[in-house]
């Protein structure tokens, strides 16, 4: 499959989860198995030693050397992609930070990217919008058409049983009257159609959001789906990035244990419920002891909790302070397994029921 000017193997995409979930192990993992590895942008440079002191050049400099390293796992088998966050205060940096780097993709959501093209002008860097309506696809499309003369290499819609922020809202959420990705998909391709048209190039359409299984990837490839994006089923792989006890969490939790919250980046979210979402449903707020300017527009003195702090407790494993965001079928989650296994079981999979 043609994504750009690159070639991709595998329609899988590994989704991007930070903080330090989906690294360059990871990504580097997923794209020798031929798939599209994918590093998360947010807060890169965590392990750093000045990263307290100095989050700006600790997380771009952590994101090359995160980079470099998938490349080189890689072994120019599949792609390696970035997730950046549009509500993030370094989008622009972040992006143009991977491009140097040598990023294959750049996949971009929490936000509309209506500027992501001139970050990565005269690259050779693929660029997808994450979406989750026909509407926010036509909006991007045409504003990348208008503005930059381009249209996108790709395109992910992330539906309403995806883990982190989400697209839709929270009360849509909560009723469960969200358009499904059946529904959004066909509307979503009636949207690129013109614009494949008018650049005369693919633009294939990845879904995210409660696809598990092969036999979920045949279904909406038969929909006219290019392939899947997955991010929660590779937690559970010894190359994901995070601590095992980051892991054990995902390994023991129920269907039941998946709950919804308010995001200081100011969207809904879908967690693994923990102390401290319990501690937020009580209405109680956990004041953030430092501030690494991760968010545009957020206020440090009125947030009900630090979304960095605790993200970055979650991925070292301390269930007591941490988020762990999840998708709707982390119960399903049952044992560990190499991600070439991974891979492996979903292609299978997936040809069995094609």
């Amino acid at each position: 499959m043609q994504i750009g000017s690159k070639t991709l193997p595998v329609p899988i995409l590994q989704g991007g989860m930070g903080v330090g979930v989906s690294m360059g192990g990871l990504a580097g993992a997923v794209a020798a198995c031929g798939g599209m590895g994918t590093i998360s942008t947010a807060d890169a440079g965590y392990l750093e030693p000045d990263f307290f002191q100095n989050p700006a050049k600790a997380n771009l400099r952590a994101l090359t050397h995160e980079i470099q390293k998938a490349k080189e796992l890689a072994k120019g088998v599949g792609l390696v992609a970035i997730n950046a966050m549009v509500a993030t205060q370094q989008f622009a940096d972040a992006v143009k930070t991977a491009v140097s780097a040598g990023v294959d993709a750049v996949v971009s959501g929490a936000g509309l990217p209506l500027d992501l093209p001139a970050l990565t002008k005269g690259s050779h860097t693929a660029i997808a919008p994450i979406v989750s309506s026909a509407r926010a696809a036509k909006l991007i499309l045409k504003t990348w058409d208008k503005k930059h003369q381009t249209t996108a290499d790709f395109l992910v819609i992330e539906g309403c049983e995806a883990g982190g922020h989400l697209g839709f809202s929270f009360d849509a959420l909560q009723d469960g009257v969200c358009q499904t990705l059946d529904e959004i998909l066909p509307e979503v391709l009636s949207v690129v159609k013109p614009y494949e048209e008018q650049y005369q190039h693919p633009i294939p359409v990845f879904v995210a959001g409660g696809v598990y299984t092969g036999a979920d990837m045949a279904h909406y490839m038969e929909l006219g789906a290019a392939g899947v994006q997955l991010a929660t089923r590779f937690i559970t792989t010894y190359e994901c990035d995070a601590s095992q006890e980051y892991k054990n969490v995902y390994l023991e939790a129920k269907e039941g244990d998946v709950t919804l919250l308010h995001s200081p980046v100011g969207l809904p979210g879908r967690a693994i419920r923990t102390p401290l979402i319990e501690k937020l449903e009580q209405g109680l707020r956990v004041a953030p002891s430092r501030c690494v300017h991760c968010i545009t527009g957020c206020k440090p003195q009125e947030i009900p909790f630090c979304i960095t702090h605790a993200l970055i407790e979650a991925v070292k494993g301390n269930r007591e302070e941490g988020l762990f965001f999840s998708g709707s079928n982390v119960g399903k989650l049952n044992r560990m397994l190499h991600v070439h296994e991974l891979m492996e079981e979903l292609q299978k999979e997936w040809r069995a029921f094609a």
